[in-house]
């Protein structure tokens, strides 16, 4: 059976669906709005009658009587980092059962497009924002802000403010601990002579600090040439890692800023002849998909991804549903480390 979403009595329709699952018209309204909790087997009871019936609901209409667009707005610094999908993964599983669209948009982290990206969502009536800046800076996010759009930032945990009251709602990751722990492993190794490979960017000075502190504490002060900053891609971490294993006095170890320079790291180890972990240990920084099906399997902090996607729309979506009205809140979603082959 399907239904007719043209015509105008729309309604009836809902009546239908109502009827196939057992439940009120008002329950149903509240499972396609997302504006009221519904329990989770009634809702599921609701879309499965919304799926059987075919039933698909005139979102123009049903957003100007509403005045909610139904839709999210999700910035990201760059698609093509498998880190960011899994982000959009976790945030769609939330929002998705509750009716909201997730539209992604990729600012190529560059400050001049978070900007007009965020300008552009609040003017094009979102409902709500999940924000992951690059080069923007957190203190800049506020007059770009509509306080009657609610937004979530996703940031390394220094880049939000310490001395005035959030406007916004976060989730965060101890970058600086995850770095920290991978450094302290190779230090238990042997290794001294231990090289960052760094990116740009919000992540790259807590993960920078994670890894300078750690070294400074266990062999005092060290070469600053033993740091590279070149981009969080394959190429930036072909680039520091001829930068670095040219030296004649190269490292045993490089820490790396996120999984993709890392395998960038492994290609040039293998164009040289270096054994990983033999002669050059590599650890990187996410764990993503293809660390562990590089050769050999990366050793990695894991920052897990799918987790700071939930977290950050279930924050929203408390939000946008009016289920919590209240102050700013903090989110910390904290990081592991995983041993495998390369170091």
């Amino acid at each position: 059976m399907t239904l007719d979403n043209g015509r105008s009595k729309g309604r009836a329709v809902i009546a239908q669906v109502a009827q196939h699952a057992g439940v009120s018209i008002t329950t149903v309204s509240h499972t396609l709005s997302g504006r009221r909790h519904v329990a989770r087997a009634t809702r599921e009871r609701v879309l499965e009658s919304i799926r059987e019936l075919g039933y698909r609901p005139n979102q123009l209409a049903r957003g100007l009587r509403t005045r909610q667009s139904l839709t999210v707005s999700l910035i990201i610094p760059d698609i093509s980092n498998p880190f960011y999908p899994s982000v959009a993964r976790g945030i769609q599983d939330v929002l998705k059962p509750h009716g909201y669209y997730t539209f992604l948009s990729n600012s190529d982290g560059e400050a001049a497009s978070e900007r007009l990206l965020i300008r552009d969502s609040i003017d094009r009536s979102v409902d709500g924002l999940i924000v992951a800046p690059f080069e923007l800076a957190i203190s800049d996010l506020g007059p770009l802000l509509n306080p009657s759009v609610p937004i979530v930032v996703i940031a390394p945990k220094a880049e939000l403010p310490s001395n005035d009251p959030l406007q916004f709602d976060s989730v965060v990751t101890d970058d600086r601990h995850g770095v920290a722990e991978a450094t302290r492993y190779l230090l238990r190794q042997g290794h001294r002579r231990i090289a960052f490979a760094n990116g740009s960017g919000a992540p790259a000075s807590e993960r920078l600090a994670g890894f300078a502190d750690t070294m400074r504490g266990a062999v005092g002060p060290f070469s600053e040439g033993l740091i590279v900053a070149t981009a969080f891609t394959r190429q930036g971490g072909i680039d520091a890692a001829r930068i670095l294993l040219e030296r004649q006095d190269r490292p045993s170890a490089i820490v790396c800023g996120n999984d993709l320079m890392a395998i960038g790291v492994l290609d040039v180890a293998r164009e040289i002849g270096l054994a990983v972990p033999g002669d050059l240990a590599v650890i990187g920084f996410d764990d993503i998909d293809a660390a562990e099906l590089a050769s050999p399997a990366l050793t990695t902090v894991v920052n897990p991804a799918y987790a700071l996607g939930r977290s950050s729309a279930e924050l929203l979506l408390s939000r946008l549903v009016g289920d919590y009205t209240g102050p700013a809140r903090e989110v910390v979603v904290p990081t592991s480390f995983v041993i495998r082959a390369s170091a």
